[in-house]
């Protein structure tokens, strides 16, 4: 935990490869003060068939899944941190966007809490 998820426009990794994304968006997550560096997962889910705005034009959201416990202000820091890093890597996007969710920590379970019998 955290998750960061990617969703963009299959030709957005015509401009950076996936790889230059998935490590901008780990480092920014760790210099966001929030994780733990081993606990943050990125993805990335390229897509060919979309719309933005009724047309298919190239976009990035972003969806970070984080457990609960930080404030308000983390979490719009955390936003903004991540469109920035984004905008960075993107300068002529315009459609670039991020959101927060948080999960509840007495529902998540993970592999390693039922090998361990961690239950929070």
């Amino acid at each position: 935990m955290p998750h960061f998820v990617i969703d963009c426009a299959r030709e957005v990794l015509e401009i950076q490869p996936e790889e230059v994304i998935l490590s901008a968006i780990h480092r920014a997550a760790v210099s966001s003060g929030l994780f733990n560096e081993p606990a943050i997962k990125v993805r990335i889910n390229p897509y060919s068939t979309y719309l933005a705005g009724g047309k298919q034009e190239p976009f990035i959201h972003l969806f970070a899944h984080i457990l609960t416990g930080r404030t308000q202000e983390q979490k719009a820091a955390l936003s903004r941190l991540v469109v920035a890093e984004l905008a960075r890597l993107f300068p002529e996007l315009p459609k670039i966007a991020a959101n927060v969710y948080e999960m509840d920590k007495g529902d998540y379970v993970s592999r390693q809490m039922l090998e361990t019998g961690d239950s929070h």
